[in-house]
């Protein structure tokens, strides 16, 4: 008998608890875990505390061994297509500390949670439209909601494309096609992403969680290492990715606000998303 013991590992019963202001938590005795984003109930809206909350929910999701695969996705009719009109109180309080804590250490550690922290297959459900799609679109698997529009708004606000959704766009679309849609804000529809390779599937809404756990169901019909391995198989290219120029992109995104001497988020700029939010939508 070894002198120490096994830290515990987390309870899912503890931290559904404790991460249910932002994500809704439900885990089949299989361990198959959904995890829908969301603010008071409904679509998720950006902010300090949601966008550090993701990272926090991947690091003790890949922390629970009881967890087996993940179904990543939001409630509401999009995908964080606007901005809590609060939600970066606190960067304008105290830019020095949040500049860093949330636009470059929260950042990376959100998109590197999903790609290094996690040992399970991952399955993303993309909802609607999307400005940061990029969490569900790195899953392993992505299905898609019919009508849904897919476009990064970072360049057309004035900001360096360079917190994330470059490394996906520039992984899934190529350089040609990447540089155009991060150049031009380019609206890219459910049927083109299936095109294009950034989406698996396009479904009607009411069939898109019925197809996940589907998917689910095939994937745990093998062995656990299996499953857990082979998702090492596939994720490798996104390990490349990310290791070749995710914090380069988020650095320069950083000097990008310097230079222009303003916030990452400024008023005039969240204004600014909030247009090109009503504009897809009304698409």
């Amino acid at each position: 008998m070894s002198l120490t013991q096994f830290v515990p590992a987390p309870k899912f019963d503890d931290y559904r608890e404790q991460f249910k202001e932002h994500f809704n938590l439900e885990r089949r005795a299989d361990g198959v875990l959904l995890a829908q984003a969301h603010t008071l109930g409904g679509s998720i809206q950006l902010s300090v505390e949601n966008h550090r909350a993701l990272g926090q929910l991947l690091k003790t999701i890949g922390a629970d061994p009881e967890n087996e695969l993940l179904i990543l996705t939001g409630t509401g009719k999009d995908f964080m297509m606007r901005i809590d009109p609060d939600g970066f109180a606190l960067e304008r309080e105290n830019l020095q500390h949040w500049a860093y804590e949330y636009a470059f250490k929260d950042g990376r550690r959100n998109i590197n949670g999903l790609i290094n922290d996690l040992e399970i297959p991952t399955i993303g459900v993309l909802n609607g439209s999307g400005g940061h799609a990029e969490i569900c679109l790195m899953c392993d698997i992505t299905i898609c909601v019919a009508d849904a529009i897919i476009f990064d708004p970072h360049f057309n606000m004035g900001n360096v494309p360079g917190d994330g959704i470059h490394s996906c766009f520039l992984e899934l679309l190529g350089v040609k096609r990447g540089a155009y849609a991060l150049l031009t804000g380019q609206r890219i529809d459910a049927k083109l992403a299936l095109e294009y390779g950034m989406v698996n599937e396009v479904l009607p809404r009411d069939q898109l969680l019925p197809r996940a756990w589907a998917l689910a169901d095939h994937i745990m019909a093998q062995p656990r290492p299996t499953r857990r391995l082979a998702a090492q198989i596939v994720r490798r290219p996104w390990r490349r990715r990310i290791t070749d120029d995710l914090d380069e992109g988020f650095g320069i995104q950083m000097f990008a606000h310097l230079a222009n001497n303003e916030a990452v988020h400024s008023q005039q700029r969240a204004r600014t998303a909030a247009a090109a939010a009503e504009a897809v939508q009304k698409q």
